[in-house]
């Protein structure tokens, strides 16, 4: 598969996490969620590595493993904060707020990793910010 069928495929699994936790969360608390959600997570990642790389532990001293551990880092924190949102607050607001990730993760590629802006890149930022803006505040 390539990149795109990967990210149809990440859309439509995250589609349904918000609804489902909202439904939770009504009376399971944000942080049991965040175990329970993330140690299955933890549990089939380890069986796709265990059953696709075949020395996973040699990547343990890359000198990039730091880049993965403050990516983990900043991953917990985001979905921590999410499931706390989601817990607090509508799906219909939580949900594009948190979804200007898309945004800001965009701005931080052409910022930071040299990729390119063109106008239709900058047209989608912008437009990806008036539609959170549009959903969130209605």
């Amino acid at each position: 598969m390539n990149y795109l069928a990967w990210a149809l495929l990440a859309m439509a699994g995250y589609t349904l996490v918000a609804p489902l936790m909202k439904v939770a969360l009504a009376d399971i608390p944000s942080t049991v969620a965040l175990v329970v959600s993330n140690v299955i997570l933890v549990g089939v990642g380890t069986v796709i590595v265990a059953a696709t790389e075949p020395e996973p532990l040699s990547y343990l001293g890359h000198p990039k493993m730091a880049y993965v551990a403050a990516a983990g880092v900043c991953l917990t924190v985001g979905i921590s904060a999410y499931y706390r949102a989601l817990e607090l607050g509508p799906v219909s607001i939580v949900v594009p707020i948190f979804a200007m990730f898309i945004v800001t993760s965009s701005v931080v590629g052409i910022l930071f990793l040299e990729e390119a802006l063109t106008l239709r890149r900058g047209l989608g930022i912008v437009l990806g910010m008036v539609a959170v803006y549009l959903t969130a505040s209605g």
